[in-house]
């Protein structure tokens, strides 16, 4: 009997990790989400501090690099998990089937590959910078390099979660069903 929902080690193995992975994510968008929000309220007291008080907080552009940094890297490693990033999906669903896996599967490879990369320089900078202070604000430099840290870390995990599930026969990404 040959049942492609039957259930294996792996297959049920695989679902309380999906489960974390989509918790994961989850905070990663209330995280961005948030500090969307404290960026779009600092350039406001930006721009009521300068034109309407006439004093400039000059906190606000060192602020607003480190809340950058967290949208951008978060943000990308939520595009990994759920199949958004910028992959070169139209391309790949112009050609057959078996190619399409084949194109998947080294984007996947090197997304994962990529997201290493960004964890150990990431790390490796963070550390190296953690001692000296941004201007302004008075908060470790390494924060700045925080981001890009752990957004290589979750983009790496996310990036192998992908390979797992098509290696099982459980991916559900729409360019390879189509």
């Amino acid at each position: 009997m040959s049942d492609a929902n039957a259930h294996t080690p792996a297959r049920d193995f695989l679902r309380p990790v999906e489960k974390l992975l989509d918790a994961v994510a989850q905070a990663c968008r209330i995280i961005t989400g948030v500090s969307l929000v404290v960026l779009t309220v600092i350039f406001g007291w930006l721009v009521f501090g300068r034109y309407v008080l006439n004093a400039t907080p000059t906190w606000v552009e060192q602020a607003a690099l480190l809340l950058t940094m967290v949208i951008a890297f978060l943000g990308a490693a939520v595009g990994v998990h759920e199949d958004t990033h910028l992959s070169v999906v139209a391309f790949r669903t112009y050609v057959p089937r078996w190619l399409r896996t084949v194109f998947v599967i080294m984007t996947d490879v090197f997304m994962a590959g990529f997201g290493l990369l960004m964890l150990i320089y990431g790390a490796q900078l963070t550390a190296f910078k953690w001692g000296s202070m941004i201007p302004l604000i008075q908060l470790p430099e390494g924060l700045r390099s925080l981001p890009l840290t752990i957004g290589g870390g979750l983009i790496t995990l996310f990036a192998l979660a992908h390979l797992a599930r098509l290696a099982l026969g459980r991916d559900l990404r729409s360019d390879i069903i189509q």
